[in-house]
C-alpha cells in the first residue's frame, strides 16, 4: 500500500478509505502527479516467490520495504540494490521475525547506499559462493551506509568442512551489523570478516555490535577465527572498525577468536564466556581494546587478549578464570621479528596495558613465540595500575627475554609477588568480594584493576529475542533408554529406530551383526551388568561414525573372529570425507578380542577429514589384534591437521597388539590450534607394538601425560616435536623388557 513521505514523517494514502481530514491533501497530492512537484511516496511490497521478489526490487525507492512473505524460501539469490536516504532506506524484511527461511542454496547481497535488511533466518542449506550474507553485489557494486540487523545464521555450512566460506563478508564504508545471532559454523572459514580493499574501501568506519556469536566448534586447523579485520596485505593501513558490546559464546574455533589484522580498530564492551582463544591483536596499529569481560570459567585453552604491533592500547578490561596459557595466556606480549614481512610478528614498540583486572587466571606471558626469528623484544611500553590474582597452582607469571622496554608502574599482585616482574608491583593479600555487575573487586581500596563501574552486556541484550540461543548437540546419554533382545539383526534395527541421545540397552546373549552400523546421530550401547552381551560381525567394520554422530560403547564383548580379510578392518571406523567432525567416542568396561582377519585390523579407525573432539579408553581390555588400537594419523599433508583433540586412555590393560597402541599424527608448522592432547594413565602394555617397536607413536602431539602405566616386553614411546612447545610429561612408569622413551623433546618427570 503506497505511503507518503510528507515532511519526513509517513502519511498512509488509502484513496476511498482515507480519513476526512486527510482527504483534501491527498486529492491534492494526486493530482499534482502529473506535474512532477510531489515527493516520492514509499511503497511497501509484499512478496511469496521468487519472480514477485523481483519485480519488486527492480526500482526501488528511498522508504521502499520488501516484505518475504512467511515460509521457507529455497535457493533465494536476494539482491537488495539501490539507493536509499538518511531517515528513508531501502529495506526488506520478513512479514513476521523468524518465520521467512532461507534455506538450500540461498545468500543475501546488499549494493548500494542505506540498505537495512531485517529478521531473516539462514538454515537447512549452504551458500552458493563464498558469503552467506555480503555486504557487495560483485567487485564492482558494494554497500555503504548499509545495516543489517536480526539475522540468523544457523550451521548454514558448506557439506565438505574443509571448503571455505564466510558467513558474513563487510565491504564498502559506514556499515552496521547489529542485533545478529551466529551460530554453528564447522566448516572452514572466518564466522564474520571485514574486507578490506583499495575499491571498496580501507578506511571501512564498520560497526559490528549487538551480536551472539554462538557455538563455533574447534576447526582443528588455521581459519577458524569468529571474527577478522583485514589481511597481513592491507596492515599497515586503519579500518577504524568497531567491534561493541557483542557476546562470543563457546567460540573455540582455533587460537585467534578474535583477529584484528588492520589498524585504528576498537573492541570494546564485548564479553566473551567460555571461549578458547585470544582477541588478538595480530597485524596493524593503534587499536584500543577496553572494558571487555573475559568469563572462562577454567575450561581449558580460554585466553584473553595478545599484543603484538606499534600503539596498542589494552586498558579497564576484566578476565577471571582464563585457563590458558602460552599464546593463549590471559595476557599474552609477543617477542617480535626485527624487520618483519607483513606476513609475520612485528615488534610491540608503545604498548599501553593499563587498570586491567586478571582474576585467578592461570598464565600472564610477556616475551611469548622468543626464538631464533622472534628476537626483538617490546620496546617504549607501559604496564601500569593492573590487579594480578593467579590460580595459586601455577606461577602466574612467565617470562622470557628482556623485559627492560616495559616500564611497570603501580601494578598489584595478590597474595605474593611472583619472580620475574622487573618492578613496578606490590604485593598484598586482598579479599576479593563480587559485586552487582557480576564481577569481583578487593574489599580493600586498591588503585589497580579494572573500573568498578564496568557493566558487562547481558547475553539477553544481544542477538534476538525470537529465536534460542543454543549451545551445542544433543548429549549421549540424554534420551530414552530401548532394550534389545540379542539375535540376527537385532542391533542394526534398533540403531535405525533410534533417537539422537538414546541408550540402547542390550540383554545377556550373543548378537550378530551382517551390515557395518552407521550411527549419524549420538548414541550409547550399553551391555548388561551381570552376564555378557557378545557382539560379532561379518564386514570390514561393526560401527561407522558419520556426520553428527557420537558413540559410547560400555559393558560389551567385541569378538573379531568373523570379519572378512578386507583392507581398512576396524570395529569402529571413522570413513575419510565422512565429514565427522567434533564427534566423542567411548569405549568403556569392555573386552575387545580376536582382530586377526589381516594384518592391519585396528580396534578405532579414523579417516583423513575426521575430527574427534574426543576419543576415550576406560576399563577396558584390548587383546589378540594384529593392527593399531588407535590409528589416527592420516593428515599427513602436514598441514596443522590432525584427527583427534582429545585422547585419553585409562586404566585398561593391551596385550598382544601387532601396531602400536595409539598413532597420533599432527604434522607442519600452524600455530593456529591447541592439540592433540593426550592422557595415558594407569594402563598396562604387554607385548604391543613390537615389530616396529611402538607402543606409542606421538607426532606434534602438542601434550602428552603418561603416569602409573607398565610397559612390558614391548616398543618404545616415539614422541617427536613439529611445532610451539610440546611436552611430554611422565611419573611412575614402567618398563619392562621395553626400551627407554625416545623425544626429542625432554621429558618433564612430574612430582
Amino acid at each position: 500500500m503506497p505511503r507518503l513521505i510528507w515532511e519526513g514523517k509517513p502519511v498512509t494514502l488509502r484513496h476511498s478509505h482515507t480519513p476526512t481530514t486527510l482527504r483534501p491533501l491527498a486529492t491534492a497530492l494526486l493530482l499534482g502527479l502529473s506535474l512532477g512537484s510531489l515527493p516520492a511516496f514509499a511503497a511497501d511490497h509484499l512478496v511469496r516467490d521468487a519472480a514477485e521478489y523481483a519485480a519488486a526490487t527492480r526500482a526501488l525507492q528511498p522508504g521502499d520495504t520488501v516484505i518475504l512473505a512467511d515460509g521457507i524460501w529455497r535457493d533465494m539469490d536476494l539482491l537488495v540494490q539501490g539507493t536509499g536516504t538518511t531517515g528513508q532506506p531501502i529495506r526488506l524484511t520478513a512479514q513476521t521475525p523468524g518465520k521467512v527461511i532461507l534455506s538450500g542454496q540461498s545468500r543475501l547481497r546488499l549494493a548500494g547506499a542505506y540498505l537495512e535488511v531485517s529478521n531473516l533466518v539462514f538454515r537447512d542449506g549452504w551458500a552458493p559462493g563464498s558469503e552467506v550474507v555480503s555486504f557487495r553485489a560483485s567487485s564492482k557494486a558494494w554497500a555503504t551506509h548499509s545495516r543489517v540487523t536480526g539475522v540468523v545464521i544457523d550451521g548454514y555450512n558448506k557439506p565438505d568442512r574443509q571448503q571455505s566460506d564466510n558467513w558474513v563478508g563487510m565491504y564498502g564504508q559506514y556499515n552496521r551489523f547489529d542485533h545478529n545471532q551466529l551460530l554453528g559454523k564447522t566448516n572452514a572459514g572466518t564466522t564474520l570478516v571485514v574486507v578490506r580493499n583499495t575499491s571498496s574501501g580501507l578506511d571501512n568506519r564498520h560497526r559490528i555490535d549487538h551480536n551472539w556469536f554462538g557455538p563455533r566448534p574447534n576447526l582443528g586447523s588455521n581459519g577458524g577465527e569468529t571474527i577478522r579485520v583485514g589481511t597481513s596485505t592491507d596492515s599497515q593501513s586503519d579500518s577504524n572498525t568497531v567491534v561493541e558490546n557483542n557476546w562470543f559464546e563457546h567460540c573455540d574455533g582455533e587460537v585467534e577468536i578474535v583477529s584484528s589484522k588492520s589498524g585504528g580498530n576498537l573492541y570494546r564492551g564485548n564479553v566473551f564466556f567460555e571461549s578458547r582463544g585470544s582477541l588478538v591483536l595480530r597485524h596493524g596499529h593503534g587499536n584500543v581494546v577496553e572494558r571487555n569481560v573475559f568469563l572462562g570459567n577454567n575450561k581449558a585453552h580460554t585466553g584473553g587478549v595478545r599484543v603484538i604491533n606499534r600503539n596498542q592500547i589494552v586498558r579497564d578490561n576484566y578476565f577471571e578464570n582464563l585457563a590458558g596459557d602460552n599464546f593463549a595466556a590471559a595476557l599474552a606480549v609477543m617477542a617480535g621479528t626485527r624487520d618483519a614481512p607483513l606476513n609475520r610478528y612485528e615488534q610491540v614498540d608503545d604498548a599501553v596495558i593499563e587498570r586491567n583486572s586478571f582474576i585467578q587466571v592461570r598464565q600472564l606471558f610477556l616475551g611469548a613465540g622468543l626464538d631464533e626469528e622472534r628476537n626483538a623484544m617490546p620496546v617504549n611500553s607501559r604496564i601500569a595500575g593492573n590487579l594480578f590474582i593467579g590460580t595459586g597452582s601455577d606461577e602466574l607469571l612467565r617470562s622470557q627475554g628482556d623485559l627492560s622496554g616495559i616500564a611497570f608502574s603501580a601494578n598489584v599482585q595478590s597474595p605474593t609477588l611472583s619472580p620475574g616482574f622487573p618492578g613496578g608491583v606490590s604485593a598484598m593479600p586482598l579479599t576479593l568480594q563480587r559485586a552487582a555487575n557480576g564481577l569481583q573487586y578487593p574489599v580493600e581500596t586498591v588503585a589497580a584493576g579494572a573500573p568498578r563501574d564496568l557493566a558487562p552486556i547481558a547475553r539477553e541484550q544481544v542477538g534476538v529475542p525470537w529465536y534460542p540461543k543454543t549451545l551445542g548437540s544433543v548429549a549421549l546419554d540424554s534420551g530414552k533408554v530401548r532394550n534389545v533382545a540379542p539375535g540376527d539383526d537385532t542391533l542394526r534395527r534398533a540403531i535405525a529406530a533410534s533417537a539422537p541421545g538414546d541408550q540402547l540397552q542390550l540383554q545377556r546373549g550373543l548378537y550378530r551383526v551382517d551390515q557395518v552400523l552407521g550411527v549419524d546421530h549420538p548414541l550409547s550401547v550399553v551391555g548388561p551388568r551381570r552376564g555378557r552381551a557378545s557382539l560379532q560381525f561379518s564386514r570390514p567394520s561393526l560401527f561407522e561414525i558419520r556426520a553428527g554422530g557420537a558413540l559410547k560403547l560400555s559393558r560389551l564383548d567385541i569378538d573379531g573372529a568373523l570379519a572378512p580379510d578386507a583392507a581398512g578392518n576396524a570395529v569402529v571406523r571413522i570413513a575419510p570425507g565422512s565429514q565427522a567432525f567434533n564427534y566423542t567416542l567411548l569405549i568403556e568396561h569392555s573386552r575387545i578380542h580376536g582382530l586377526t582377519a589381516n594384518k592391519a585390523f585396528d580396534v578405532i579407525n579414523a579417516g583423513k577429514g575426521s575430527l574427534a573432539a574426543r576419543i576415550a579408553l576406560d576399563n577396558t581390555t584390548v587383546e589378540d589384534i594384529s593392527g593399531s588400537v588407535i590409528a589416527a594419523a592420516a593428515e599427513t599433508d602436514d598441514l596443522g591437521t590432525y584427527n583427534a583433540e582429545q585422547v585419553d586412555i585409562v586404566d585398561s590393560q593391551f596385550r598382544r597388539i601387532g601396531g602400536p597402541l595409539l598413532n597420533l599424527y599432527r604434522g607442519g608448522t600452524d600455530e593456529s590450534t591447541f592439540g592433540p592432547t593426550l592422557r595415558v594413565h594407569g594402563n598396562q602394555l604387554d607385548n604391543v607394538g613390537v615389530a616396529a617397536d611402538t607402543s606409542l607413536r606421538l607426532h606434534g602431539v602438542q601434550t602428552a601425560t603418561l603416569t602409573g602405566n607398565r610397559f612390558a616386553h614391548s616398543g618404545r614411546v616415539r614422541f617427536s616435536h613439529r611445532v610451539g612447545e610440546p611436552r611430554l610429561r611422565v611419573r611412575d612408569n614402567v618398563l619392562t623388557a621395553t626400551a627407554a622413551m625416545q623425544s626429542d623433546t625432554p621429558a618433564e618427570t612430574l612430582p
